[in-house]
């Protein structure tokens, strides 16, 4: 169990619509140590948000009006801000690839159950990630309809070493980087070095990129234990 699990979790909401915003923020409040620090209606004001309150994990909509959640995430993404998990829904299949491809750390879908909400939360600001089993077949046909774009296929884990492969399915399950050296008896600073290496070998940018390559690899089944 990393650190973020046992500490202080502060979260920015980011969605426009003030219902769905106040029955999330309603269920974080519920659970001790984490905390909602701001809401914001928009991808823009979720990044002045973000910005002025350097939380641990954003909940990000993706359509928003001023600007949507892709793009804020990008932005984020860019600076080296906060790790963003997603909110979407099953009409959100369109702009799946887009957030894939601003660098998103997790998909969540909005009625999801409580309980889920609060492990995807703990696991993304550990420096996890979290893909809901419901989406994950939607996230594959978005990257399979990007294929050409991105010239992947589905050999390409097989750039790994055995090592980097286990890594890489313990990846795909959420787990930190300090919980990845716990269950293989590692350092972290080890384990570190396989995450790297991995990223450098699939030629993605970020760990919600490499577990989508799991996933279309094979490596890693929907649904499988």
């Amino acid at each position: 169990m990393s650190p973020i699990d046992e500490g202080r979790v502060r979260v920015v909401l980011v969605d426009d619509q003030q219902l769905v915003r106040a029955g999330i923020a309603f269920i974080i409040s519920t659970e001790p140590g984490i905390e909602v620090v701001s809401e914001a209606a928009n991808g823009e004001l979720g990044l002045v948000a973000s910005r002025d309150h350097r939380p641990d994990v954003v909940l990000m909509d993706i359509r928003m009006p001023v600007m949507d959640g892709i793009e804020a995430t990008s932005r984020l993404h860019a600076e080296g801000g906060p790790p963003v998990l997603v909110l979407t829904t099953f009409d959100d299949d369109e702009v799946l690839w887009g957030a894939l491809q601003a660098g998103a750390a997790g998909f969540l879908l909005k009625d999801t159950p409580a309980d889920d909400l609060i492990l995807a939360i703990r696991s993304v600001a550990g420096g996890g990630s979290w893909l809901d089993p419901r989406v994950t077949p939607r996230v594959l046909q978005a990257v399979r309809s990007g294929a050409s774009r991105t010239a992947r296929t589905a050999g390409v884990t097989e750039r790994l070493s055995e090592r980097e492969r286990e890594v890489l399915v313990l990846i795909s399950k959420g787990a930190s980087n300090l919980e990845i050296a716990d269950r293989l008896y590692v350092s972290e600073r080890t384990v570190k070095g396989h995450v790297g290496s991995i990223f450098a070998k699939l030629g993605a940018r970020d760990r919600a990129a490499a577990i989508i390559l799991a996933y279309e690899s094979g490596l890693v089944v929907p649904g499988g234990d």
